[in-house]
């Protein structure tokens, strides 16, 4: 695992970043205070808003600690560089759904950012793993709960 890495894009970077400064600053600083207005109340066995807020406190300190992980091991991509001659993590992708001719458009991008609403696809995930590598005309075969889903490739952008 030491070579363990987490590719993602400069908005991903962004975004985790973000959330960790609010953890840090924001909600450390909510979260005190919620103790101290528990603690007041006395009697902390019987004390659910003590126990709330120390469930909360603990949930956050493991996010925190999650996300300081991942900028650990964070591998920007240069969305500057990208290439349109084949997929990589930061393409904007235009696929034809063979079966329905349906054009659909993702985003291929890092774990953390994925986001179906989004079009925000994971490089990781089934669809996002067979793209990778593949240049404007192929087909990509990609299996589903309801069967193979094929796909046409009709452009790479940025």
């Amino acid at each position: 695992m030491a070579n363990e890495e987490l590719i993602m894009t400069p908005e991903g970077l962004k975004k985790i970043e973000d959330e960790l400064e609010e953890l840090k600053t924001v909600k450390r600083k909510e979260l005190s205070e919620r103790l101290k207005v528990a603690i007041s109340y006395g009697d902390l066995k019987e004390n659910s808003e003590y126990h709330s807020a120390k469930d909360d406190q603990a949930h956050m300190e493991t996010r925190i600690l999650q996300l300081e992980r991942m900028l650990k091991i964070a591998r920007v991509v240069d969305t500057g560089s990208i290439s349109t001659g084949q997929v990589v993590v930061g393409s904007l992708v235009t696929l034809n759904d063979i079966e329905f001719n349906e054009k659909i458009e993702y985003r291929v991008v890092g774990p953390t950012e994925a986001d179906v609403a989004d079009n925000k696809i994971s490089y990781e995930s089934p669809l996002g793993k067979e793209l990778m590598g593949k240049k404007v005309g192929d087909k990509i075969q990609v299996h589903a709960p309801v069967g193979i889903i094929e796909y046409e490739l009709l452009h790479i952008g940025v």
